[in-house]
């Protein structure tokens, strides 16, 4: 998987804080052992740096990526339905064709990659918004197609 810029997980905890509201957010982090303290936390973006410096960026396999993963899928998936999950899942399924088992991109099937990226980021941009799909698409991404999604 990849990971997250400093800013690009600054943007999800500030959608995640915008949707549950800030301390919320932090209360369901600390409920999930994601955080320790309960002191309230003046804003998301220090929200954010505290998970950033906790999880390594989500690479570390600690509480606090278990809990900020858990919180991203229990805010997104519900907007989803069963049957979206399952046209995500044929989506993702054409972007995975075009990877290798190294998961690399094939050069041959590059135009194809590019119309299931497109195809895949529309519909979930249609379920969660623009700027969600942008960051689930690279929260779930192998690093070659999430270098891709920032090159584009």
């Amino acid at each position: 998987m990849a990971t997250l810029t400093a800013a690009e997980f600054t943007r999800a905890v500030t959608l995640l804080a915008d949707q549950l509201g800030l301390q919320r957010l932090r209360d369901r982090l600390v409920r999930l052992n994601g955080l320790i303290t309960r002191r309230n936390v003046p804003s998301a973006a220090v929200l954010a740096d505290q998970l950033y410096m906790l999880t390594g960026g989500l690479r570390r396999q600690v509480p606090a990526t278990y809990a900020f993963q858990a919180i991203w899928s229990e805010t997104l998936n519900p907007k989803l339905g069963e049957d979206g999950e399952k046209k995500f899942e044929q989506l993702a399924e054409a972007i995975n064709t075009c990877l290798d088992d190294h998961e690399h991109i094939i050069a041959e099937k590059a135009g194809d990659l590019d119309a299931a990226l497109t195809a895949y980021e529309s519909a979930l941009a249609d379920a969660v918004g623009v700027e969600a799909a942008r960051l689930d698409m690279l929260l779930k991404a192998v690093p070659a197609i999430a270098s891709k999604l920032r090159g584009a």
